[in-house]
């Protein structure tokens, strides 16, 4: 059974930073790249974050510099170090399974998880 929980968002200030958790099933976690979605009112979802089974991270431009993925193999967990946030970081944010055609990362999975809210205020 898949199961993909997201933790660890919250309400913080500009400049404040956040660390989301992603707990995956063992057999999904296990081959494959995973990622970091978020989807902020009214707008579509969106990658913003992936990280191979070997740790090589790829980023979008708008979080770049600020953002950091990380995976614990052991504990079939990945994570996301928001640093310097800013409001429009506001979004729920979800992980899946990403594989690669050709440039572009695409969602495995068709089920998501809930995701983990994060609220920025100015």
């Amino acid at each position: 059974q898949v199961q993909l929980v997201e933790s660890g968002g919250g309400l913080v200030q500009a400049g404040g930073s956040l660390r989301l958790s992603c707990a995956a099933s063992g057999r999904i976690f296990s081959i494959n790249a995973m990622g970091w979605y978020r989807q902020a009112p009214g707008k579509q979802r969106e990658l913003v974050a992936t990280i191979t089974r070997g740790g090589i991270t790829n980023y979008a431009d708008s979080v770049k510099g600020r953002f950091t993925i990380s995976r614990d193999n052991a504990k079939n967990t990945v994570y996301l170090q928001l640093n310097s946030l800013k409001p429009e970081d506001t979004a729920v944010y979800f992980c899946n399974a990403v594989y690669l055609v050709g440039s572009s990362w695409l969602a495995l999975l068709d089920y998501w998880g809930q995701g983990t809210q994060v609220t920025v205020s100015s």
